[in-house]
């Protein structure tokens, strides 16, 4: 059974940076569009930013256009997102999966945005 483990999340400050990580464990993953979700309490999951399987088509939802980065490894089985200029409203919890959230969704990883 694939596995999610997110990595990487913390507390921020305005304008600060984070590095997201998601390790899949299996090798299909390679095969399959790869994308980040978050969750804000009381909000439901979003779609953040998606990366096709040779990284030929990267997508970006309008909120995080121009500060976020999505990137993967395939040899590494990860997943990466890069966010800089992080804001408040970027506060949420983060997963990854696939293009349609078609796995058993993980644990996410907590990115709190705040002075």
């Amino acid at each position: 059974q694939v596995q999610l483990v997110e990595s990487g999340g913390g507390l921020v400050q305005p304008g600060g940076s984070l590095r997201l990580s998601c390790v899949v464990s299996g090798s299909v993953f390679r095969f399959l569009t790869a994308a980040w979700y978050r969750q804000a309490p009381g909000k439901q999951r979003e779609l953040v930013a998606s990366i096709t399987s040779n990284g030929g088509m990267i997508t970006y939802a309008n909120s995080v256009k121009g500060r976020f980065t999505i990137a993967r490894d395939n040899a590494k089985n990860t997943v990466y997102l890069q966010m800089n200029s992080l804001k408040p409203e970027d506060t949420a919890v983060y997963y990854c999966n696939t293009g349609t959230g078609s796995l058993n969704w993980g644990q996410g990883t907590q990115v709190t945005v705040s002075s």
